[in-house]
């Protein structure tokens, strides 16, 4: 018979496997470079363990492991390291199950997120590439809808200038 804690692991570890790439991906948007967000993966996942024992009271395990790595790369900024430059990876190579697209797009969009403030790339992160509505990621960050639209709406109007959304269809706040 296996004990409780055995199974709460394989629980975990099941769920780990199931959301890691997807999990990763955020993070590494977030983060602007692969060895940031795994690190800011693992953190998050050693928070989200810790609490794994309550895990049946949330509605979806993904969300709130989502929520732990947005709120984390949020406290980054006053961590040491806050004032390092995010440089998109040169060696890039696309994550499994990735479908944005060839890797010219990807690098570019890659350095068009760096070049936007946390508040600002994080909305973008979880409209665009987690396709959150406003609603979902105002939730999530813990702020009115309206403070996303404008973050949003800020965000694309700092892209467009810099030139970084040429060529691409006009998304605007849903």
């Amino acid at each position: 018979m296996r004990d409780r804690s055995s199974v709460r692991d394989e629980e975990f570890a099941e769920f780990v496997t199931g959301a890691h790439a997807s999990l990763l991906r955020t993070a590494r948007l977030l983060t602007g470079d692969r060895h940031s967000a795994e690190d800011l993966l693992q953190a998050a996942l050693v928070r989200v363990y810790l609490r794994w024992s309550r895990s049946a009271d949330w509605g979806s395990p993904h969300a709130y492991a989502r929520k732990v790595v947005v709120n984390l790369y949020a406290t980054w900024r006053r961590r040491r390291w806050h004032t390092e430059v995010v440089r998109p990876e040169a060696d890039h190579t696309p994550d499994a199950g990735d479908m944005a697209g060839n890797a010219d797009t990807r690098l570019e969009l890659d350095r068009a997120l760096a070049t936007l403030p946390r508040a600002q790339r994080v909305v973008v992160v979880l409209r665009f590439y987690e396709d959150l509505s406003v609603e979902e990621t105002a939730d999530l960050l813990g702020c009115s809808p309206g403070t996303v639209k404008s973050r949003t709406n800020r965000a694309l109007e700092r892209l467009r200038a810099a030139g970084a959304l040429a060529g691409y269809a006009g998304r605007g706040t849903r």
